[in-house]
């Protein structure tokens, strides 16, 4: 069985995040990358099951800027994937989810895959909506949300999460799940782990390899404008003086929280 991670490296928490307002993008410069912490998990699902299953291959993909091995890879492969693919271009600075859909489903073909696993959501971008995209890219079914997943030679199967409920459900192979912050916390690499993944195959793809071309003048999408968030107002304060209580309701009353009073 091979199996493909899709990686994603997003700025530091802990460090600051701005925005670029001529370009309308993150400013990525501003703290250090690290590992999604939701990939990590999606990566632990795949180590899980090659633990099980000696015959699984674990690739890493991901998308990113020139340059070096990025630290996504580079911590992926030390936690114990096979080998890792990074698409780099320069013409995929600022794309939106559905290039980075059909970039990754390219790249994916290219590879061979009988299962791809994502996270849910990652924390630089919540759009959440690139895994079901690959599905419909590949013409294969998906399960969104997990959180626990079983896999076997055949089928994926696990417990689906929604805002109102969750539930069983299982596809056949081959297909994409992505994965929830209730899988378990990801292995950490061990010193063994790091010296083999500098020894590990590291594949580098361009779009013109994936026979992909962008067309600038019918770009997807566009930012028009770009502005930081506005300053947030101080909020009304309410002394109680005895009458706390009809002040609340007054003010709830005003912004149609709740009904007025009758007289």
């Amino acid at each position: 069985m091979k199996i493909i991670v899709l990686m994603k490296e997003v700025p530091d928490t802990y460090g600051e995040r701005t925005l670029d307002l001529e370009t309308g993008l993150l400013n990525r410069s501003a703290s250090e990358p690290v590992l999604d912490e939701i990939t990590e998990r999606a990566l632990e699902v795949a180590l899980s099951h090659r633990e099980k299953d000696a015959n699984t291959e674990v690739v890493l993909l991901t998308v990113g800027p020139a340059g070096t091995l990025p630290a996504t890879l580079r911590k992926g492969l030390a936690m114990g994937a096979d080998r890792a693919v990074h698409v780099q271009d320069p013409a995929l600075l600022g794309a939106d989810l559905s290039l980075t859909a059909q970039v990754i489903a390219a790249a994916a073909k290219h590879i061979g895959f009988d299962l791809v696993i994502a996270g849910n959501a990652s924390t630089d971008g919540g759009g959440g909506a690139l895994p079901s995209m690959l599905t419909e890219l590949f013409g294969v079914a998906g399960l969104a949300s997990l959180s626990t997943v079983a896999i076997d030679e055949l089928t994926v199967s696990g417990s689906c999460n929604t805002e109102f409920d969750s539930y069983e459900a299982s596809i056949d192979l081959p297909g994409v799940i992505s994965v929830t912050e209730a899988l378990p916390d990801a292995r950490f690499p061990n010193f063994k782990g790091i010296m083999a993944a500098k020894k590990k195959p590291f594949e580098t793809l361009d779009l013109a390899q994936l026979g992909i071309v962008i067309d600038q003048e019918t770009a997807r999408s566009i930012v028009i404008s770009a502005a930081q968030r506005p300053a947030r107002n101080a909020g009304i304060r309410i002394e109680d003086a005895g009458d706390a209580g009809d002040q609340i309701a007054e003010f709830l009353a005003q912004n149609q929280l709740i009904k007025g009073r009758s007289a």
